[in-house]
């Protein structure tokens, strides 16, 4: 009878041990996990991604003729900011210049700095994974994410984006395609989807006085430059404005 003190005998259980705590680490569960965790996002951002889709098809359809094809497809794919995306583009297809065109695109994703101060207390690990969280920060997920109380589900947030991330770089794709065939977008009116775009966004902000103050003082700066300010110019100009709704928050605290 072999004794179980014996080396080999203590060799055969810690191996045993050791495969049970292998079958334990299969990472089968982490996966479906993951997919539980972002699928509720996922869903309830599908009906906003279609419409991100949809809308970016019209930008494809615009910026291949003034960006170039490929050039159209890698912006939405790196840069995947809509407003900032058609701000720049209509500075370069009004004959502005790319650091104009850049310029007018960071201010307006300058309103992500405080999307991100208001969602990173939720978001867990460190630093770098944390920034990575904050990438995907769009309008429609951060809302979805909300959950009241200075609380954000960052899973719901990571999902959403996903989707919409997918549907705006093909829908960009499927405008840069079917571009060739609609011709010259203007014979279509899409050339108004421009001020439309920003009228659209504008109205979901007048919401007091302030901000018409604000909107009133940005078209009359801007028109006024318009006439003889190089193209780019008037738009960069007219976001001084900003400042009246600054000090209009500033007086009601």
């Amino acid at each position: 009878m072999t004794d179980p003190t014996t080396p080999r005998t203590r060799g055969r259980g810690i191996n045993h041990l050791s495969a049970r705590v292998r079958i334990r680490r299969v990472p089968e569960p982490d996966r479906e996990d993951a997919r539980t965790r972002l699928g509720p996002g996922a869903r309830a951002g599908t009906p906003y991604a279609i419409a991100a889709g949809l809308l970016a098809i019209s930008f494809g359809v615009l910026g291949a003729p003034v960006l170039g094809k490929p050039e159209t497809i890698a912006f939405s794919a790196i840069v995947f900011a809509g407003a900032s995306q058609f701000a720049a583009l209509a500075v370069l297809a009004d004959g502005g210049g790319a650091g104009t065109a850049i310029l007018a695109g960071i201010l307006l994703n300058l309103r992500f700095v405080p999307m991100g101060i208001a969602i990173a207390p939720s978001t867990r690990g460190g630093r770098l994974r944390r920034a990575a969280v904050g990438q995907a920060i769009v309008d429609a997920s951060w809302a979805l994410a909300n959950r009241g109380g200075g609380r954000f589900d960052t899973d719901a947030m990571l999902g959403a984006t996903a989707v919409s991330y997918v549907c705006w770089v093909l829908g960009t794709a499927v405008g840069v395609l079917i571009g060739d065939a609609v011709g010259d977008p203007r014979d279509y009116g899409l050339d108004a989807l421009f001020p439309a775009f920003f009228l659209a966004l504008l109205a979901e902000e007048l919401r007091d006085r302030s901000a018409i103050a604000v909107a009133l003082a940005g078209a009359a700066i801007g028109l006024a430059l318009t006439p003889f300010a190089p193209p780019g110019i008037p738009i960069l100009a007219a976001s001084a404005a900003v400042l009246i709704g600054l000090r209009g928050g500033e007086e009601r605290r």
